[in-house]
This record gives C-alpha cells, structure tokens and sequence, in this order.
C-alpha cells in the first residue's frame, strides 16, 4: 500500500500550510461549542454536502448495499445517505479531541477491555498484539478511546494528500495518545510489537491483486488485505477484533473480542488466508448489526471488478461457494 503524494497550499516558504491553520482555528471554535451543538452543525453540514456527492458514486453505494444486505432500492438510498452523513459527526468528534481527552471514559464504553489488559499482564515476554477493526462509526475515536484506556496503540495512517491536513490530523491522533506510523513503515510496526505496542489495522477497503487474497465478503469475493494474518503469524502475536458503534444517545460502545491466533503449519499461505477469511467475516457481521455505520461509498470491489477476468471471477466464486 503506497502512501499518497503530498498536496496543500503554503501560506509562507516555509511548511506552515493554511489548511493546517483553518483545520486548528475550526478545532478551537468547536471546542468552545456546547457538544451537542457542534453536532448538530456537523450533521447539517454533512446533509448539504451530500447534496454534492457525485451521483455515479451515491449509485455505487447503493447498488453494493442492496446486493450486500438484500434490501430494497429505497432502503439502500437511506442506508447510504446516513452511512455520508455520519462523517459530520465524525469530524466534530475529531475536532473535539482536545476538550474530549479527559473525559473519554463517559464517550465511549468499553466492553472486553478485560481481554487485552489480561494478555499485557500475562507472560508474553514483553510483545505487543495486532488490533483488527473496520471503517465503522468513529474509527479515529475508537483510537484515542483504546490509548485513553493505557493500551499503548499504534495507529497505522495514510498520509494525507494536503500537506497540513496531515499534520492536523497526526497532532490530534497524538494529542489522544496514539503513536503513528504509514503503512509503508512496516519494519517499524514489527519494531513496535517487540517493544509492547499494540498495531491498530483497519483492514476493509480494497487492496490491490497483488496486495491481498481472494476471500468470501457479504457472499462476494473480495480482494482482502492480509496484513493483520501475516503480522501475526509472523512474530505470533496474538489478534484482538475490536468494533464500535454509536449509541441512541450520541455516545458509543467499543467491543473487544477474545484474542485470535494464526496457525503456523508449513503451508504459510493457507494459515494466512484462512485468518484472513475470519477476520473478514467477523467484519461482516458487525457490519450487518449497523449497517449505516459502514463507509459504503467506498469502491471496495473495484480490484474484483477491474483486475480480475470474467472468467477468473467464475472461477472464485465457485472456489468460494458463491
């Protein structure tokens, strides 16, 4: 996975660019806003912003939610629009970090912490573990709530395309307690894990033919990214699915599964794709729970539809049982 090139306007010579200023000046407005307040605003903003979403894409959505879920077509616009309009909260959430720091315990619940607390103070000679989730609800908060809770969290990010977006961003994911690093330090996360860390991996967006395997996902194969499998088989780590959802009353619950481990047999690619088909179907299903929670406008079957022969295609599907 390539890290995207940098962009952005500099204001001076120097590299303090004018998104990173207005991204800090509307953190410091909205921290000063009534919570709930600020909210609102995001979701307003949000429900104009997808009057601009470019139809192909909203159609996209759509289609892959009613083949996905078999809904019907009115049902996936809705599913669709609120799965858009929940980035409005989502960037309030994140712009909120500051005022939100010291008071994450009452934000977001905690179910299963126990699991990971258990294993840091077992006898694990001092590793850390692979953390898998998806693209649902507030992914960016989900972090800070793990590094609020003394989980010493990686967070593996994408550079930004805008040079003081990307700045911002890190800062705040910092500023939470997270450690960062990109996708392409991959030597450094496998550093991490032998010092105790614990690599947060968010592992449903499309990947490249040569970047994932072929797995089963929502009855469809899907090119799928096998980075948590091979982490863990590799340095025997064991992996902890995690997934949150937000609340009725505009909080959220993260729930931690019990610890999963790849088998190591001879047969390396076969451990790493049969942990990579589970990983795949947990996700499915918390997905099914919350559907409009998902990122559906995502292209996630783009490296199928593009990369792939009709005739390849058939092929998975029949390997698959599809």
């Amino acid at each position: 996975m390539k890290s995207e090139p940098d962009s952005g306007f500099i204001l001076f010579k120097g590299d303090f660019p004018i998104s990173y200023a207005i991204l800090k000046f509307l953190s410091w407005i909205i921290c000063r806003l009534p919570f709930n307040f600020a909210l609102s605003i995001g979701n307003a903003l949000a429900k104009f912003l997808w009057l601009f979403v470019p139809a192909k894409r909203k159609i996209l959505a759509q289609e892959n939610i009613q083949q996905c879920l078999n809904v019907d077509a009115e049902t996936a616009k809705k599913i669709a629009k609120i799965s858009a309009v929940n980035f409005g909260s989502i960037f309030i959430e994140v712009m909120s970090f500051p005022k939100l720091k010291n008071d994450m315990h009452r934000h977001v619940k905690m179910i299963g912490l126990e699991h990971l607390t258990n294993y840091i103070n077992s006898d694990r000679g001092g590793r850390g573990a692979v953390i898998m989730t998806s693209h649902s609800d507030n992914w960016e908060l989900m972090g800070g709530a793990f590094a609020q809770n003394g989980i010493p969290l990686v967070g593996v990010a994408k550079k930004q395309k805008s040079e003081g977006a990307d700045k911002f961003i890190n800062e705040y994911r910092t500023l939470i307690g997270m450690h960062i690093t990109y996708r392409s330090g991959v030597r450094e996360m496998y550093k991490l894990l032998d010092e105790g860390h614990f690599i947060g991996l968010i592992m449903d967006q499309d990947v490249g033919r040569h970047d994932g395997v072929v797995v089963k996902f929502f009855n469809r194969a899907t090119n799928y990214v096998t980075g948590a499998a091979s982490m863990s088989r590799f340095k025997g780590v064991p992996i902890f699915p995690a997934f949150m959802h937000k609340n009725s009353d505009g909080t959220h619950t993260l729930e931690i599964q019990p610890p999963l481990y790849v088998e190591k047999t001879s047969d390396k690619r076969a451990d790493i794709y049969q942990m990579t088909q589970q990983l795949a179907t947990l996700t499915e299903q918390h997905i099914r729970k919350y559907p409009a929670e998902w990122f559906w406008l995502h292209d996630r079957w783009k490296s199928i539809r593009v990369e792939f022969t009709p005739e390849e295609i058939s092929e998975l599907n029949s390997k698959l049982d599809i």
